[in-house]
């Protein structure tokens, strides 16, 4: 008999809301302190300056404003689980919005309070079932709110590794969704029972093809923390590095994930 096919994890809409504008928060009053120069320094997403991922941090709010213009898909087509792959159709385009926003709002923490506004008051007008056409299909807004907090933790991380001392905080709950988001991605890429991924106190998925762990001491585990989950998932870091930087714990002959990251297109 096959098993039993596992229930998506669900997420608490007034939470996830929370989550999103607390961390959203934490940026803008980091971005406050920051010097003419900070915004010139470079970053390590290509030749992005930190002023122009400032700017895309805003993107993250405004994608909800931006999707809840298009019309109204006709049915729910897509799952929370497919949009870490696929993003990466829309690089190139999310690029050069960055240039264009950052070139256009001299003033980041007028456009950031703007862009809080809106997403505020567009949250508070529809209801969590209303669908997106998002590039992983038409999602709930309830669940394309969920994706916000992984776009906020991964590039809160960003402008820490380019600002020195800066130490922009982490939002629990923003880095929980994150992190069982990204974990439930990865369980969907690479199905299975015999690999263990614990990332505590967040997350613990199973995954990988092999022969299924059912009691005791699973063979194969892969621990690690939740900012360096997310930094492997979204390739900001090499799986080979974080296991050889002891960032990693990988045991049993099925631990190696790298061929499976990173996740987000």
């Amino acid at each position: 008999m096959p098993p039993a096919k596992k229930r998506a994890r669900s997420y608490d809409p007034v939470k996830t809301r929370a989550a999103v504008l607390a961390q959203f928060g934490n940026v803008r009053a980091a971005v406050r302190t920051l010097t003419p120069e900070q915004l010139a320094l470079p970053t390590r997403l290509g030749d992005w300056t930190v002023r122009e991922l400032v700017a895309h941090v805003g993107t993250a709010l405004t994608a909800v404003d931006r999707l809840l213009d298009e019309p109204v898909p006709a049915r729910q087509d897509g799952r929370l689980l497919d949009w870490p792959s696929a993003i990466a159709a829309d690089a190139d385009a999310i690029a050069g919005t960055a240039r264009r926003l950052a070139a256009e709002h001299p003033d980041l923490d007028a456009h950031l309070d703007e862009v809080e506004r809106r997403f505020t008051a567009r949250l508070d007008a529809h209801p969590g079932g209303r669908l997106l056409p998002t590039s992983a299909g038409a999602l709930t807004l309830a669940d394309y709110v969920v994706t916000r907090t992984v776009e906020l933790v991964v590039h809160t991380d960003d402008l820490n590794a380019a600002v020195p001392g800066l130490d922009v905080p982490y939002d629990r709950q923003a880095l929980a969704a994150c992190t069982r988001l990204l974990a439930d991605a990865l369980a969907a890429k690479a199905p299975g029972g015999s690999t263990e991924l614990r990332i505590p106190p967040y997350a613990v998925v199973q995954c990988v093809e092999g022969p299924r762990h059912t009691r005791g001491t699973p063979p194969n585990v892969v621990e690690t923390d939740p900012l360096t989950w997310a930094r492997l998932a979204s390739g900001r870091t090499a799986w080979q590095d974080a296991v050889a930087g002891a960032k990693v714990s990988a045991s049993g002959e099925r631990a190696d994930l790298g061929p499976y990251l990173p996740l987000l297109g």
